[in-house]
């Protein structure tokens, strides 16, 4: 049993009234990655023809086994009495192993059917990483103590971007995945992909940002090309691929800090080069000059321990430690409130506003904070402009068409 292609123009000729059966896949889109197809009888009678557009795969089953298959778009006719034909298209030899390899024992007996696999460029996959990532930057390269070396600072990352896939290896890609589905959309096995993308790019991140190729965590998205071939190379995306899967393409379009280290580069920066060559003693500096203050009753013995430091450094961390040494004093002035009501009412106040920060994702609907989603990265949506009215200057509502202070007829 296989295929004979068909005479060129034979769809729309007078061949068309000579086949039983015409089994065909409408274009399946950038959403459905495989679609079931047979007749009512569940039986692909001879001299039934098979249209395959372009940007598909026809795989013919017969009682859990592969009769034949094609990936050359056209029309052809099924003759159960010639020997597969495999028109190979893109996959070259590999359907011929298949039909002497591949066996599906999840199909179910007495059944013909044709399964027909997209094998287009599946595009506009969105992936933002949920959690920080560790990342060495050296935009803000500090003092290794240990070695007397520079290295990247250590700093928490969130990277959003884009991937397209394809389906390279049908025959793995229903083993694995699809099965023998009636239907198998892209948002089954999308969650799935996602995860292992963010894994694949948590590995290539650990090698930007090593003494190799000292890459600046904002430069990230300029690397696309590095990215790829790191990821060729290293076979990231291997967990994939072994889906009958391939990354075509991979995107990074924004980089963000998380707040700890946003906290961190600002101290970085305060700091100048006393903080890049001596980076380790201004933090100990200043975290000294704050554990004296919290102790009142050795802090004047504290302070004139940190004084005989800074002089035995040439005074160069005194300047970085005006911040930690001024917060200092400002501590002990501070009163703590009374416990009661006023806390319980600040506490309420500050939960408020913290739910108000919230907004809800317009592209997945989480709900989240921050400036970007990050599930999807989709960036939060500018608060609508406020209006006033031109008499008397009073605030009125989106929509509203006259003031509600003065009457005065709302323009635009």
């Amino acid at each position: 049993m296989g295929l004979i292609k068909a005479a060129v123009g034979a769809v729309g000729s007078t061949l068309h009234d000579q086949w039983k059966e015409a089994i065909r896949c409408e274009d399946m889109g950038n959403d459905i990655l495989m679609v079931k197809k047979t007749t009512p009888t569940g039986v692909i009678t001879a001299g039934s023809t098979i249209i395959v557009a372009p940007g598909q795969c026809a795989i013919i089953f017969d009682n859990g086994r592969v009769l034949d298959a094609t990936a050359e778009d056209g029309a052809y006719t099924f003759d159960s009495s010639s020997s597969p034909s495999l028109f190979a298209g893109q996959f070259g030899g590999m359907f011929k192993e298949m039909w002497q390899r591949f066996t599906y024992n999840g199909a179910s007996a007495k059944q013909q059917a044709v399964f027909f696999i997209n094998t287009k460029e599946i595009i506009d996959n969105k992936f933002g990483t949920p959690n920080p990532i560790i990342y060495r930057d050296w935009e803000h390269a500090v003092m290794n103590p240990r070695t007397q070396s520079l290295m990247g600072m250590k700093v928490g990352i969130r990277c959003f971007g884009t991937y397209t896939f394809k389906i390279n290896d049908p025959f793995l890609f229903m083993s694995q995945i699809a099965g023998t589905a009636d239907v198998y959309k892209k948002d089954l096995l999308n969650a799935q992909i996602k995860s292992e993308v963010i894994g694949a790019f948590s590995n290539i991140t650990n090698s930007l940002g090593s003494d190799e190729y000292r890459v600046n965590a904002m430069d990230i998205p300029n690397k696309t090309d590095e990215i790829r071939a790191m990821m060729e190379e290293n076979v990231f995306d291997e967990p994939i691929r072994k889906r009958g899967v391939a990354l075509e393409s991979f995107v990074v379009e924004s980089v963000t800090f998380d707040e700890k280290s946003e906290e961190k580069i600002d101290t970085y920066e305060l700091g100048g080069d006393a903080y890049t060559q001596q980076g380790t003693l201004v933090n100990s500096y200043g975290k000294a000059v704050q554990d004296a203050a919290k102790n009142s009753a050795g802090a004047m013995n504290g302070f004139m321990g940190i004084g005989m430091m800074n002089m035995s450094t040439g005074g160069m961390v005194g300047g970085a430690a005006q911040g930690p040494w001024q917060q200092a004093q400002n501590a002990q002035n501070y009163q703590v409130p009374p416990v009661g009501g006023n806390n319980a009412q600040a506490g309420a106040v500050a939960a408020t506003e913290a739910k108000a920060d919230t907004w809800e994702c317009p592209q997945c609907h989480n709900t989240v904070s921050g400036k970007f989603c990050p599930e999807c990265g989709t960036k939060r949506p500018e608060a609508p402009a406020k209006k006033f009215c031109t008499n008397c200057g009073k605030e009125v509502k989106d929509g509203a068409k006259f003031c509600p202070e003065c009457g005065t007829k709302i323009e635009g």
